[in-house]
Order: C-alpha cells, then sequence, then structure tokens
C-alpha cells in the first residue's frame, strides 16, 4: 500500500515548500523523483534546490543525466524513475501513472489554483478507491503544517 500525502499550499509558495520536504526525505536516505508538467518549471527548480539556503546542499539532476541513476534525487516532466526512487513528489498538477509503484507519492497543489484543487479531490478519491493510505496537510497561519485528515 502506498502512502498518498496531499500538501495545500496557502501561505507559502512551491520553492519554500518543496525543498524541506526533500531534505527529509534525503535525510532518511530516501531516494525522491520530483515530476513537474513544464522543463522550464524543471530548469527552475534544478537552480533552486541548489541555492535556497546558503546552510544546505541537496544533490540533484535532471532525469536526462548522464548520472541521472547515481542522484538522490532526481527532475523529471514524465513517468520515468531514473533513480530508483520510493518517493514521488507531483507539482504544477503533475499526476503519476502508477502510485502503487512508491512507498509515497506527494501531491503539493496551490491552493489559489481551483483546477489544482479539483485534481487534487480526485486524486484523494482514486488514492482512497485503490486502498492506498491518504493524509492532507494543511499550513496554519504560521506556516505550519497540520493533519487535517
Amino acid at each position: 500500500m502506498t502512502e498518498i500525502l496531499f500538501y495545500h499550499l496557502e501561505r507559502r509558495a512551491l520553492e519554500d515548500v518543496l525543498p524541506e520536504l526533500l531534505e527529509k526525505c534525503y535525510e532518511r536516505g530516501w531516494r525522491s523523483v520530483v515530476q513537474a508538467t513544464t522543463d522550464e518549471r524543471c530548469k527552475a527548480l534544478d537552480t533552486h534546490l541548489w541555492s535556497y539556503r546558503d546552510d544546505s546542499f541537496l544533490p540533484h539532476g535532471p532525469s536526462g543525466d548522464a548520472f541521472a541513476a547515481d542522484q538522490p534525487i532526481c527532475l523529471t516532466t514524465g513517468a520515468d524513475n531514473p533513480n530508483g526512487a520510493t518517493v514521488r513528489f507531483l507539482v504544477e498538477r503533475a499526476v503519476a501513472d502508477e502510485v502503487g509503484t512508491y512507498d509515497r507519492v506527494v501531491h503539493i497543489f496551490d491552493g489559489a489554483d481551483e483546477a489544482a484543487i479539483a485534481q487534487a479531490r480526485d486524486q484523494w478519491k482514486a488514492g482512497k478507491a485503490g486502498g492506498h493510505s491518504v493524509a492532507y496537510w494543511q499550513q496554519d497561519v504560521d506556516g505550519r503544517w497540520k493533519k487535517k485528515a
């Protein structure tokens, strides 16, 4: 059974939240793949992950890179899993073809985007119907994550 997590962005941007979540995976020794919907977003995330904080280091690379299989974190626009990740992050309304191949799938969606909210609801229903464990996380007024469902 896959654990499917939904992170509802309301007070912080993806660029603030994603590195923190990836750091937690990296610290635990988990491999991650981040799926966006455009090459431009992947390139922007690639640049951001190298420079988002002076005291941090998140080794990562794009899925097409010659060393992608060695990276703890890969960025992609497709369904590929070049580094054998057990955690898949879905951003920009990206959808995983098969969630059951991962230990954890993380949907990060923009609370100001009605289409993203509707898609997250559909993915929640599909996850429940597929017998997966689902959880919904929302930011409180201080920007901390609170499990709501």
